[in-house]
């Protein structure tokens, strides 16, 4: 799995929990929180990715290698805008056109 995956898994947990208005926001934190966990125990050994662009800047600061490095701020932004929409156009909005349906009856 690559950073835009793991990316695209965190931003997903995100807004199913924390933004959807029907997600169960009590439970938001220790989602979120276990996703980090559980991307950081799945990506960092496999590919050593990372889930946040600063986070891969630093050690490329530090160490002044730069090889690829644009692969650790397109991956996590591709993954971050595709979860995103996808949860915006496929589940936020099929949930108003149920609740406009129940309204309507």
């Amino acid at each position: 799995m690559r950073s835009e995956g793991l990316t695209f898994a965190l931003v997903f947990v995100i807004f199913a929990t924390a933004i959807d208005p029907k997600g169960l926001t009590h439970l938001a934190p220790m989602a979120i929180g276990l996703m980090v966990m559980v991307d950081h125990f799945i990506g960092v050994p496999m590919t050593g990715a990372s889930m946040n662009p600063a986070r891969s800047f630093g050690p490329a600061v530090v160490a002044n290698v730069w090889t690829d490095h644009w692969v650790y701020w397109l991956g996590p932004l591709i993954g971050a805008a595709l979860a995103a929409l996808i949860y915006e156009f496929v589940f936020l909005q099929r949930e108003e056109e149920d609740s406009a349906i129940v309204d309507a009856i």
